[in-house]
């Protein structure tokens, strides 16, 4: 039992281990690859964990299947079934919570459309009335198109160019479909606890993925800048939708998006910045690859504890 004993440790640690090295790869690259990075990530690991503890539950099923009696299995490895019993536990909770997020998700989402039915349609925009500066991404729903929903408020809180930065953001959070990478990070944080670390991170890359878009736009990263400070500014943060799935301008470290505007244009990593970005693939790479290999290895050590119980005689 000692293989089954080493597969549960590493079932846990193994997203504590690999969380670190994506968010430090994800603060080497640009907004985009950044968040694509994280988000991967936050769904492989989650995947990885789930396909351990789904090996951990089956072990007594795959001695059946090699036609060892349970009573046999036990008297010689009397963790198997305890084991195999909390690993389907943690399945099931896992399961439970999933479904309690993608609920909390999608009243959140039909919440939002309901908040923004008074809103008047120009296009992809609804402009919503009242004098709280409010603007996000709306994605989707029910077979409705995704809109940007901006208030009165916040049209009159901006110039004519930072409006145009204002729409620009939130359009390439639609055309990207960032709220299914929000959403997707969401989930997998259900499964482990180590991956919630991803989501702040991921939010903050998927502002500055729209950030950019903007800035290219208008064609002036100054302006786009100055936009997002005027429209957190002037921003009302108590009424703001502000989870998954909803993705707003005026959200995440706003100072530190500001700043980055106003330097150049994010580029990939070059000489050594690039290397250690590898380096950092590779380590999450290696936790994914590792998880599933156990999987296969709780296979391989049924079929070889078959063998040992045959040559005792006790099967």
């Amino acid at each position: 039992m000692t293989l089954v004993l080493v597969v549960v440790a590493l079932a846990v640690a193994l997203p504590w281990a690999a969380v670190p090295a994506a968010r430090g790869l994800a603060r080497l690259l640009p907004p985009r690859e950044a968040a694509l990075a994280l988000a991967g990530s936050a769904v492989l690991l989650a995947g990885s964990t789930v396909t351990v503890l789904a090996g951990l539950f089956h072990v007594p099923f795959l001695a059946g299947l090699e036609h060892l009696s349970l009573s046999g299995v036990v008297a010689r490895w009397p963790a198997v079934v305890p084991v195999s019993c909390a690993a389907g536990t943690v399945l099931v909770v896992q399961a439970v919570r999933l479904a309690l997020r993608w609920r909390r998700q999608r009243a959140l989402l039909a919440r939002a459309w309901d908040l923004a039915g008074d809103g008047t349609s120009d296009g992809d925009l609804l402009v919503v009335p009242g004098e709280d500066a409010e603007a996000f991404a709306l994605p989707g729903h029910r077979g409705r198109p995704g809109r940007v929903v901006v208030s009165v408020g916040m049209l009159r809180a901006l110039d004519p160019a930072e409006r145009a930065v204002l729409l620009a953001h939130e359009r390439a959070h639609l055309r990207g479909r960032h709220h299914l990478l929000s959403a997707a990070t969401d989930l997998a944080a259900a499964v482990h606890p180590a991956l919630g670390r991803l989501g702040s991170d991921l939010g903050y890359h998927l502002e500055r993925w729209a950030d950019e878009r903007a800035a290219r736009a208008v064609a002036d990263r100054r302006t786009a800048a100055t936009a997002i400070a005027r429209a957190a500014l002037a921003g009302a943060p108590s009424v703001r939708p502000d989870a998954v799935p909803l993705l707003s301008v005026t959200s995440g470290p706003v100072p530190r998006r500001v700043r980055a505007l106003l330097g150049p244009e994010p580029a990939r990593p070059t000489g050594r910045g690039a290397r250690a970005a590898v380096g950092l693939v590779a380590a999450v790479a290696v936790a994914v690859l590792l998880a599933v290999v156990l999987t296969y290895g709780l296979h391989e050590y049924v079929e070889y504890a078959a063998q040992v119980l045959r040559s005792h005689g006790t099967v």
